[in-house]
């Protein structure tokens, strides 16, 4: 099982067609939040302002399906556990899309941890 972002994903999305055509047994676990969310988070994190980091993507269910993978997005947090078993059994490529928002994560870590300070 592989666990990526959409960003990451998406610079060599093309190996599905690599996958799919060896018969490989493969779970790619895609966190989609629409961006670059790890770059945003250490440009924020080092006071720069946002550049280029949005991006609109594909429907990775429907992208999955062209290479020949099997796809789904999952809806609800509770699903994504039975989904991955389920997939983790079954033979051949899948794709699993989690959206994604980690603006709670960015204040939490850029923000509220910067401003406490553990005495050393």
């Amino acid at each position: 099982m592989a666990v990526v972002g959409d960003g990451g994903f998406m610079m060599n999305s093309q190996e599905l067609e690599t996958a799919v055509r060896l018969g490989l047994n493969l779970v790619v676990v895609i966190l989609n939040d629409n961006g670059f969310g790890m770059i945003r988070w250490k440009q924020s994190a080092a006071g720069f302002d946002r550049y280029g980091l949005e991006f609109g993507n594909p429907d990775f269910v429907k992208y999955a399906q062209a290479y020949g993978a099997k796809g789904y997005r999952i809806e609800k947090a509770g699903d994504l556990a039975e989904r991955a078993a389920e997939c983790l059994r079954a033979p051949g490529v899948h794709i699993i899309e989690v959206p994604v928002d980690y603006s709670e994560n960015e204040r939490v870590f850029t923000r509220e941890l910067k401003e406490k300070n553990c005495p050393a």
